[in-house]
């Protein structure tokens, strides 16, 4: 994939207010800890996260969606009236039906002649919404399109602590262990074709998709049956096979990324990946063969806010002036099924 004449014209993001330490979480495992003889601090210690934001109970997914939409919006100086796509790209959403893309779009003022519509696959969420709006921009189709998503974390935390609690064993502490890092956050990606600012930034050279999706039984979300004739959410992750099989298929993807974009590994300015935990950065950066340096986290103090943390990662990492006009900065976003999707962007 090669674009031509597509720019990130603005990001915007809205974080969760509520600060949930690891410290908390062990504390609230507290009985678990003790059954199974850890001590406190492993948590942070397997997964380097420090700190994770939940949203206030009952938050509405719109409402932070539509925060960061405002956001990007106001930094573009663009009208709501000049999108021609909005789409919802998160793994969690209100209801079945309408999509969320709708209330969203209702509350940014989104309307008329505009695609408006959900597009859910794992932690790639919102790189696949880039590529399907990037693709109407080629095309000519519209001038503008708009990305967003909103995760929240608090409620199935909630849900697997007290399983936790319940089956009090390792076997699944183990299967458990990666819902322990969910974080919850906002994104808004703006794209254009350039023609609204005399200054053309953040140009999407193209990029690259891999599919192994013979392991997607590895990581699993969703309602189960609660034997009583209801359901309730769950969630399992075989980790080490999602963190092998991932690597892999990473490095495959990284293999056909840098022909595709014209790029050799060591003229990249910087990259962004999805924000798992200092395991799985420190496995990808190795197989790759990227220097440390050149990448930028956040999963230490936000944890893993699904399809929000790469783009969210990338807001932040400009914002601190990590990112500098005309960098070569890669995006790499792996999500399970497994999916692998890397985008270009000369900054």
């Amino acid at each position: 994939m090669k674009y031509s004449k597509v720019y990130i014209e603005a990001l915007g993001y809205e974080l969760a207010p509520v600060v949930v330490t690891s410290s908390e979480l062990e504390a609230r495992l507290e009985q678990l800890y003790r059954a199974l003889h850890f001590a406190p601090g492993q948590l942070q210690a397997l997964t380097g996260i420090r700190e994770r934001r939940w949203w206030e109970p009952g938050y509405p997914l719109s409402q932070g969606a539509i925060a960061a939409g405002k956001k990007a919006l106001a930094a573009s100086g663009i009208s709501p009236a000049d999108i021609g796509a909005l789409i919802y790209t998160g793994v969690c959403r209100e209801q079945f039906e309408p999509a969320t893309a709708c209330r969203v779009a209702a509350g940014l003022g989104i309307r008329g002649n505009t695609a408006v519509f959900d597009l859910s696959n794992a932690c790639l969420g919102v790189l696949n919404g880039i590529l399907d709006v990037a693709n109407r921009i080629e095309l000519g189709q519209i001038r503008a399109g708009l990305v967003v998503s909103c995760e929240s974390a608090r409620e199935i935390n909630d849900i697997m602590i007290s399983r936790m609690l319940e089956e009090r064993n390792m076997a699944n502490f183990a299967v458990s262990l990666a819902t322990l890092t969910g974080g919850s956050g906002a994104v808004a990606v703006l794209l254009t074709d350039g023609s609204f600012t005399p200054a053309k930034r953040r140009r999407l050279l193209g990029g690259i998709t891999q599919a192994a999706p013979e392991h997607n039984g590895l990581c699993l979300w969703g309602m189960t049956s609660d034997g009583k004739g209801g359901y309730t959410q769950s969630m399992s992750t075989d980790g080490v096979n999602v963190m092998n099989y991932g690597v892999e298929l990473g490095r495959r993807t990284w293999e056909a990324f840098l022909p595709e974009v014209g790029w050799r590994n060591e003229e990249i300015d910087r990259v962004i990946c999805h924000q798992v935990g200092s395991a799985h950065q420190s496995a990808i950066l190795k197989t790759l063969g990227i220097p440390l340096e050149k990448d930028f986290t956040s999963y230490e103090f936000l944890g893993n806010m699904g399809t929000v943390s790469l783009p969210l990662t990338a807001a932040l990492a400009e914002e601190r002036e990590m990112l500098s006009p005309g960098d070569r900065v890669a995006l790499l976003g792996i999500g399970s099924g497994l999916n692998c999707l890397m985008l270009g962007v000369e900054w």
